[in-house]
């Protein structure tokens, strides 16, 4: 089964993550958003999309990508969603109020992609930052591959 991690990244952490699921899942490739098109998708058996949290969403780059995919393209494919994000259980009052404003990237990229015909088949993940910038948090490059192991 052909699989894609297709994703984003503005510091590099997003993409750590995104290799890490990759090389848990055999055969699989991580691609840069930027790489990619939606006519790439054909005959792909599981897609995974991550992006960094930007404002609870993905970032402009992927929220296109995913946009751009024709309804129904992704019909029998198994879909799964990451982001990166900052922890709310570290943050200040403020950020907090913003996260459980706006939420998180992953839930809608997942429902983006189920709403392309996709089957999710496990529940959107984040992986923590530890700051803006990173880097990731200890043990989430770990977690990401535990992820991943689980896909395929």
């Amino acid at each position: 089964m052909l699989s894609i991690v297709i994703y984003d990244s503005q510091f590099g952490n997003t993409e750590k993550i995104a290799q890490a699921i990759a090389n848990s899942i055999p055969s699989a490739k991580a691609l840069r958003v930027g790489e990619t098109d939606p006519e790439d998708l054909k005959g792909v058996g599981l897609l995974i999309i991550g992006s960094p949290t930007q404002g609870g969403r993905a970032t402009v780059a992927l929220q296109e990508f995913l946009e751009s995919i024709p309804t129904g393209t992704l019909t029998k494919t198994k879909v799964a969603a990451f982001d990166t994000r900052f922890s709310e259980k570290n943050s200040n009052f403020l950020l907090k109020l913003i996260i459980r404003t706006f939420d998180y990237a992953a839930p809608k990229i997942a429902k983006t992609l189920e709403s392309k015909g996709g089957k999710l088949i496990i529940p959107p993940e984040g992986f923590i930052v530890s700051g803006k910038e990173g880097p990731m948090a200890e043990g989430e490059l770990e977690r990401a591959k535990l992820w991943g192991s689980k896909l395929s």
